[in-house]
This record gives structure tokens, C-alpha cells and sequence, in this order.
């Protein structure tokens, strides 16, 4: 259903809800997950990072990739770009699995986004490629 993102992260203080929600309910590929640190998904031709706040605040000691610390506090945005026919399954598919859709759009150039929350509270978003064109 979900096309694509080409990198964003996310955060979220309970990794084993987030693994579930990001599974089981979206469907994503996971690639990896690293403890109670981090989760990586498999997202189109890109990449959703979904980060403990509190581990990625502190440095790994002796890193060989030393990507500086970085978290945030509070709910963040990722949307992801899906076809129309699969914006009305993804619909279905959260109603499904009882997550609520917040809010459902259509854009003066009609694409259309819905709208709703992971179990950390992160607004995501679902809409048409064409969101942003004119």
C-alpha cells in the first residue's frame, strides 16, 4: 500500500507497541531493530527510522558510524504516498485494526490525505502522489 519515503524518523518511547503498529497495521518491511534503541523499516525506495528518544540521546561509545545524537520530544509527521485505490485500503485497514482516522481530505487539486496517529502519538499521514503538485 505505502509507496514510499526517503528517510524520516520518528520517536517513539515504546519500541515493542511501535514494532507492532509499524507490522502488523501498515505493513512495512522491517530491516532491522536494534534493542531498545532504534527499529528501521523498509518504506518504498526509502527508509522510516523509528528512535527510543531517551537511547538516541546518548552517544555510542566507539560508534564506527558516528551519527550525531538526536532525538525530539513530543509527537512528529511522516506522510507517505500511496495510490488512490490504496489510500480507501489503508482506510479500511485502520478502521480494521481500530485506529481512528483523525481527519480525511481532499486538496484544492484533488489529492487526497487521511489522517492518523501511531501508539506514540506521531501524526501520520497517507495521501496521493500528487499532494504536491499544482
Amino acid at each position: 500500500m505505502i509507496e514510499g519515503i526517503l528517510e524520516t524518523a520518528l520517536y517513539a518511547d515504546d519500541l515493542d507497541k511501535a514494532e507492532v503498529f509499524y507490522d502488523s497495521v501498515l505493513g512495512l518491511e522491517k530491516i532491522r531493530r536494534g534493542g531498545n534503541r532504534h527499529i528501521f523499516y523498509r518504506c518504498g525506495p526509502g527508509v522510516l527510522l523509528i528512535f527510543n528518544p531517551a537511547a538516541t540521546s546518548v552517544p555510542i561509545a566507539d560508534d564506527p558510524f558516528p551519527v550525531p545524537t538526536h532525538g525530539t520530544k513530543g509527537p512528529g509527521h511522516a506522510c507517505f504516498f500511496v495510490t488512490q485505490d490504496d489510500l480507501d485500503a489503508m482506510a479500511r485497514n485502520l478502521q480494521e485494526a481500530g485506529v481512528p482516522i483523525e481527519s480525511e481530505l481532499t486538496w484544492p487539486n484533488g489529492a487526497r490525505s487521511i489522517y492518523f496517529r501511531d501508539p506514540a502519538g506521531n501524526s501520520l499521514e497517507c495521501a496521493s502522489r500528487t499532494l504536491w503538485t499544482s
